[in-house]
């Protein structure tokens, strides 16, 4: 039942064997952290050799961030505290659900109090200002949360007056040939 990471290989453990850990895929090219449907055996040798990245040991939450692109003519203020309310409503029960799965993690092991409400952070590029949108879903539910949040943040856009996403644009410039024979006339 747990979502593991050794190497490449990514996915749900479905068995564990004497010769191999049978693994219900996920990644590959499927997005969003979903089933492939391949059933990969990794050799148990890999297990005990590599790192294995356990994403539902003692918890079943991870961190997810959204990066959304604002024009520097935004305002960027409004358009932090709009989302802030949109990802704080939508993630409030699996936030109150991390902290107490954190507080028991804060026990068994040595781990600073962490901050499990949603945060946007801001980081002005050349192009745009990058707001990047971090909260805390159930591992199994990355992708829908994130689908979710999406929906609510563009339908609320329109209505964020001063606030427009931003997008790599490119400026072809035609000029007129130069004069071939170097005359002029």
């Amino acid at each position: 039942g747990d979502r593991i990471e050794v190497g490449a290989q990514r996915g749900d453990v479905i068995d564990i064997g004497l010769l191999y850990t049978s693994v219900l895929e996920i990644g590959e090219w499927v997005d969003g952290d979903q089933a492939t449907g391949r059933i990969n055996a990794l050799p148990n040798g890999l297990i005990l050799s590599a790192p294995v990245h356990n994403f539902t040991k003692d918890h079943g939450f991870l961190w997810d961030e959204i990066v959304l692109p604002i024009t520097h003519s935004s305002d960027w203020q409004r358009a932090i505290r709009e989302i802030q309310q949109i990802v704080s409503e939508l993630t409030a029960s699996a936030t109150e659900q991390a902290r107490k799965e954190v507080e028991k993690l804060e026990e068994k092991y040595y781990l600073s109090k962490r901050n499990m409400e949603p945060a946007i952070f801001i980081n002005p590029t050349d192009n745009w200002i990058a707001l990047h949108i971090r909260y805390v879903t159930k591992v199994r539910d990355r992708r829908i949360v994130r689908n979710e949040l999406l929906e609510k943040i563009l339908g609320a856009l329109p209505a964020m007056e001063g606030v427009a996403i931003a997008s790599e644009t490119l400026t072809v410039t035609n000029t007129p040939a130069a004069n071939q024979s170097g005359a002029s006339k």
